[in-house]
């Protein structure tokens, strides 16, 4: 690629301004309420950090506790539990309990979805 062709401003917007109002009024119909396009943001955002990604990972290949994760990742007991709580605020992931231990699975088929979807747009 050359480099005068990196930063080509312009070329990507429309030259005139021309409304088609089928499309328009389409495209409006899909829109949901602000407060859905809030909660999916705060979501996302509990993707973006990659700790919590590499425990949905592991959670799509096995119900773990708490213990197992952090030996996994090599992180303290205090520090996964932190990332957990972040999951399940958005239930993503939940827990039963077994005795004194916190087994932890991810909260339903959709969590894998996403991760699954979002793994095969970057590796692409």
């Amino acid at each position: 690629m050359k480099e005068d062709n990196l930063f080509n401003v312009g070329d990507d917007t429309c030259d005139i301004t021309v409304l088609h109002e089928k499309p328009i009024r389409r495209a409006k119909e899909q829109l949901r309420s602000e407060n859905t396009y809030m909660e999916l943001s705060e979501t996302f955002k509990i993707f973006g950090n990659p700790t919590r990604l590499k425990i949905l990972s592991l959670l799509s290949v096995e119900d773990l506790c708490v213990c197992d994760i952090c030996e996994i990742l090599n992180m303290s007991q205090s520090a996964v539990s932190h990332q957990l709580r972040t999951l399940r605020s958005k239930n993503l992931v939940k827990y039963t309990k077994e005795g004194k231990q916190a087994r932890y699975s991810l909260a339903d088929k959709h969590v894998v979805q996403i991760l699954k979807i979002g793994i095969e747009h970057v590796l692409e």
